[in-house]
Parts: C-alpha cells; sequence; structure tokens
C-alpha cells in the first residue's frame, strides 16, 4: 500500500518502479541528445533527486507556496510536470476544492507515469494532465503557475514570450514559481558551481564516466540563464516582486509576484 501522507517525491518514487539510474553508466562513442522518453521516465525520480541539489526543499516549498497563494476557483499550473512530484505537492496543500490544478507536459512517457502517480493519490483538488507544448497551453484564470526546471529546455528566443504569457494568465495577487539550473557571469563561480554539483552527484553514487555521458548529452538541450536574466524576463514581463527563495551551488528557485 503507498502511504498517502508520504512526500510527493515518495508518492512519486513509489507509484512507479523505482529503477535507479544507469542510463549513463556505458561508454558509448556519441551519446545522443538527451531527451524525456521512456527511458528517462523509468528512472526519473531517482535520477532527478540524485542529480539536483535542493530537489525535495523545491518540491516541499513549491507546496507551501500553492497553499497559501491558491484563490478560490482559480487554476494553478504545473508547466514541465514530468512525473507531477509538484502537482502532487500543491494538491496536498490546496484547501479550496473549487480549484483545478492542469499538469502540462509534452513527453508521452513522462505523463503516462504521471498519471499512475496522481491516480494513487487521495486528496480531493481535481487535476488534468495535458500532453501538449507548454506554449501551446492557454494560460487562464491562474492563482499559481509552476516551472520547476522547465524553462531551461526551451529556446531561449521563446522564453521571453512565455513568461509573459504566465504574467497576463495570472489573477492579480498569483504567484510564478520558477526553478532552474543557472550560470555565473563570473567564470571563476561558475566552474566552481559546476565541480561542486559534479561532486553532489559523485556523493549520490554517480561514477565520473556517469557525469561524463550525462553532460555531453545534455550540453545542447539544457541551456542555462543567469539569475540577473531571469529576474530581467520576469519583470521585464510586469511582475511587480521577484527574487530568489532557494539556492543551492547552481540550481536556484525564484518568487514572482503579480
Amino acid at each position: 500500500m503507498i502511504n498517502s501522507r508520504a512526500s510527493p517525491e515518495t508518492r512519486e518514487t513509489a507509484a512507479v518502479t523505482d529503477n535507479r539510474d544507469t542510463i549513463y553508466s556505458q561508454t558509448v562513442a556519441e551519446p545522443a541528445a538527451f531527451q524525456f522518453d521512456d527511458r528517462v521516465a523509468q528512472v526519473f525520480p531517482d535520477m532527478i533527486k540524485r542529480s539536483v541539489p535542493g530537489y525535495t526543499t523545491i518540491v516541499a516549498m513549491t507546496g507551501l507556496l500553492a497553499g497559501r497563494f491558491a484563490a478560490p476557483g482559480s487554476r494553478l499550473y504545473d508547466l514541465g510536470c514530468s512525473l507531477g512530484a509538484s502537482t502532487l505537492a500543491m494538491r496536498q496543500q490546496v484547501r479550496h476544492r473549487d480549484c483545478l490544478i492542469i499538469g502540462v507536459d509534452n513527453s508521452a512517457a513522462m505523463l503516462e507515469r504521471c498519471q499512475i502517480v496522481i491516480a494513487t493519490d487521495s486528496h480531493d483538488i481535481p487535476v488534468e494532465l495535458v500532453c501538449a507544448d507548454l506554449q501551446e497551453v492557454a494560460i487562464e484564470d491562474a492563482s499559481v503557475v509552476v516551472l520547476n526546471f522547465t524553462l531551461q529546455f526551451i529556446a531561449r528566443e521563446q522564453r521571453d514570450g512565455i513568461i509573459q504569457r504566465i504574467y497576463d494568465g495570472l489573477r492579480p495577487g498569483g504567484i510564478m514559481v520558477l526553478s532552474e539550473k543557472v550560470t555565473f557571469e563570473d567564470p571563476h563561480l561558475d566552474a566552481l558551481n559546476i565541480d561542486l554539483h559534479h561532486e553532489f552527484k559523485r556523493a549520490n553514487g554517480y561514477s565520473d564516466l556517469e557525469i561524463a555521458g550525462k553532460r555531453n548529452a545534455i550540453e545542447n538541450v539544457l541551456l542555462r540563464d543567469t539569475l540577473d536574466e531571469h529576474k530581467r524576463r520576469i519583470r521585464g514581463a510586469g511582475f511587480g516582486s521577484c527574487d530568489v527563495w532557494f539556492q543551492c551551488f547552481n540550481f536556484a528557485s525564484l518568487i514572482a509576484l503579480k
């Protein structure tokens, strides 16, 4: 039996097969570009917890923020919902039963498993899962919009427009949560934080071969911005307040208030 009181990350793992991430454990001449296919979906809970410092905290606090800012009768969006950890965190904290949580992801493999995760949850806030490019999904009547490690996979020239659409679709008083892997303008700090991130992965059992393989596969897929670039984009869209609420090495989460 899956404990309905467990954390969203635990529920996410327990609801699907808990496979260990060994995708990059073998030497290959030219690793394929990283994509959220069925192979990644099978190991995603293990992959993200062993790869992203602070992930558990970010997900849990996403739920608390949603509980504070969710307005009666409004929509909450989880853009790039993957297996639904942030969706579950919000569902467990929102008090208004007339809210709707919309989880969006363009990976059918991820959403198939996400549906299993959501089905095991006993909370009664309705959840709608949408398989689509988030740019094709209207943001309407929202009080909370979450992008946890999503914008970094979208072409840079499209990012301003996405944040603008989110701002336009938020109710006054609404919140956006944006979590990203970031880069640093100072090359010494950037190199240091990359090294510290790799040490984090080694401490979680990844070999140097796996770290190098993942880095090569994701190099031209995950494109990092600086925190200043994120803040410029957010304020340019019209948000009145914006700042970092959490950071560990080169992973950070920001909140923006309308």
